[in-house]
């Protein structure tokens, strides 16, 4: 009778509980990253606590049934029944947990993948901001030597042409100064001739 009792009591108490790891394992199965690392951290710290609780639940089921032991006449069977209950019950008590601590390892896996996804994404988008900001100071380089090759060559054309226009002014002072000297040369010829003939 004694058995029946404890067995109807524990159906009742842990009968429920073993639903909990399916829906665990189908909720991490189904799960996209990112999106519910908070809901399902939140399943694992659950599941954690029912499995210390149901654990606790066993040790004292346990407790009574060896008080209750103590007082039948086959005690060592009754004891080892109590026991054999216990074991089971901390053993399903102690899978619940572990899946638990499974789906905790498996966020946290999930978290740091996504680190370091973040920082290679990260690392490619300075990679070509760099190469980006490369290629443009070589352009402004380029277009400044550009631009100075180009303000050299137009300086070099303005000397050039400077250097020419000072040669023909050169030239046409030089032409005047001759074309001067030459009336004044002829002048001073015709005066010396007209006092030679007075």
């Amino acid at each position: 009778m004694q058995k029946r009792i404890l067995s109807s009591a524990l159906i009742l108490i842990f009968g429920l509980l073993p639903v909990a790891p399916a829906i665990a394992e189908q909720s991490v199965l189904s799960a996209p990253p990112q999106t519910d690392w908070e809901q399902r951290q939140a399943q694992a710290n659950a599941l954690q606590q029912a499995g210390s609780a149901r654990q606790a639940a066993a040790q004292k089921l346990l407790d009574e049934s060896e008080a209750e032991c103590h007082k039948k006449f086959l005690v060592n069977s009754c004891l080892i029944d109590a026991r054999k209950v216990y074991n089971q019950q901390r053993n399903e008590a102690r899978q619940q947990e572990n899946e638990g601590l499974a789906i905790e390892r498996q966020i946290k896996k999930e978290q740091l993948n996504e680190r370091d996804r973040q920082r290679e994404a990260e690392a490619a988008q300075k990679e070509q901001t760099l190469q980006q900001r490369q290629a443009e100071t070589t352009a402004r380089r380029q277009q400044a030597t550009n631009e100075q090759s180009a303000s050299e060559a137009d300086k070099a054309k303005k000397a050039a042409e400077g250097s020419r226009r000072k040669a023909a002014d050169a030239e046409r002072i030089a032409k005047k100064r001759a074309d001067h000297e030459a009336r004044v040369a002829a002048k001073k010829a015709a005066a010396a001739k007209r006092a030679a003939s007075n």
